[in-house]
């Protein structure tokens, strides 16, 4: 089958040609039909950031993957009743394998667990024809969600997850960073009803996309200042709800000055080192800054999977966060677009 690895520790990758993996105890074997580029798989294949030490070639890389299940491995509950898994389902992956014995484990707490290890990054995972993970951590998926969402269900969880740190309904929200993530914030704050949904960022074609997907307004930071907006919008003390996507300290910043007092502000963004912020700001404008980091197991993927079911303009809104389709044997252009930095989500489609 086809696999697109990591065969050394130096930049680059390989699309190269490798057995079929066979499903072991409590696994099964998946068809990968769509998969997902994410700046994680940019730094694998740039080989830097946090990637050296990472991963150890040769790996296969992806974790943001859809498809159908083509085998079950002993030890799998295997049937067609409820919570039972057979062969044709066709699945999402929660890209992250916990321990099930920390104490978060315990607790419940399984998106906190100490122990997390990546699919994709630390074992094989779903830039393949074919790709092996524990049952425990394939969704099964209705009708409603096609290939493409069902490939988009590891960001958008992300974003499921940072919007559920805020309140929505009725409120000014304001997202910093129009990357894929911060443009499904921004169609999940529509969707949840927010007042005005303001979406900050310096790249004209990202800034498209988020008003596609539901914002109110689109601010190219070089161009206008968010004053101005809030002046224009009637936000007369700040706004209520603050999503930090973009890793930027400016992005931190411009929200604790224009965050209400009392406002809570969600971070997913990861920057690339550390940088000052005014304490005094957040603690006398009594400002709740929540660290945001994969998704609630599994809470997050019933929200995500129920929201999307039962509103087809939130579905078209994700899905419009598609810009290019590459198959795998373009895989060098699909990482360029990728790494741009102006494109929406990249897909590569494993069906071609």
């Amino acid at each position: 089958m086809r696999a697109l690895r990591k065969t050394a520790p130096a930049p680059g990758l390989e699309l190269c040609e490798i057995p079929e993996p066979e499903p072991g105890f409590g696994e099964v074997k998946i068809r990968v039909m769509r998969a997902g580029l994410c700046g994680t798989d940019i730094h694998l294949f740039k080989w830097d950031g946090g990637a050296p030490g990472s991963l150890t070639p040769p790996q296969t890389l992806g974790h943001e993957f859809y498809g159908e299940i083509s085998a079950i491995g002993p030890g799998v509950a295997e049937g067609r009743g409820r919570d039972e898994l057979h062969v044709g389902q066709r699945v999402s992956v929660e890209g992250h394998i916990v321990c099930g014995r920390c104490r978060n484990c315990r607790a419940g707490r399984r998106h906190m667990c100490i122990r997390t290890i990546g699919i994709g990054v630390n074992r094989d995972g779903g830039f393949a024809d074919y790709v092996v993970v524990p049952a425990g951590n394939v969704w099964v998926q209705p009708e409603a969600i096609d290939p493409d969402l069902g490939a988009l269900f590891d960001p958008f969880g992300n974003a499921v997850h940072s919007c559920q740190q805020v309140e929505m309904t009725g409120q000014d929200v304001l997202v910093t960073g129009a990357g894929p993530i911060g443009v499904m914030c921004a169609a999940l704050a529509r969707h949840a009803g927010a007042r005005h949904v303001v979406v900050t960022d310096m790249m004209p074609s990202r800034l498209e996309l988020a008003r596609a997907a539901g914002a109110d307004v689109a601010v190219d930071i070089t161009q206008q200042t968010l004053p101005e907006v809030m002046e224009a919008l009637e936000i007369r003390e700040g706004f209520d709800a603050g999503l930090e996507m973009s890793g930027a300290p400016g992005g931190l910043t411009s929200l604790i000055e224009h965050c209400t007092h009392g406002a809570t502000i969600a971070l997913l963004g990861l920057p690339k080192g550390a940088f000052p912020i005014n304490w005094n700001q957040v603690i006398t404008r009594m400002l709740t800054i929540k660290g945001v980091y994969g998704r609630e197991m599994f809470d997050t993927w019933y929200l995500a999977t129920y929201m999307l079911e039962t509103s087809e303009q939130l579905r078209n809104s994700v899905r419009s966060i598609i810009t290019h389709r590459f198959a795998p044997e373009e895989w060098e252009q699909a990482f360029a677009a990728a790494a741009e930095g102006t494109a929406g989500k990249v897909i590569i489609d494993w069906e071609r």
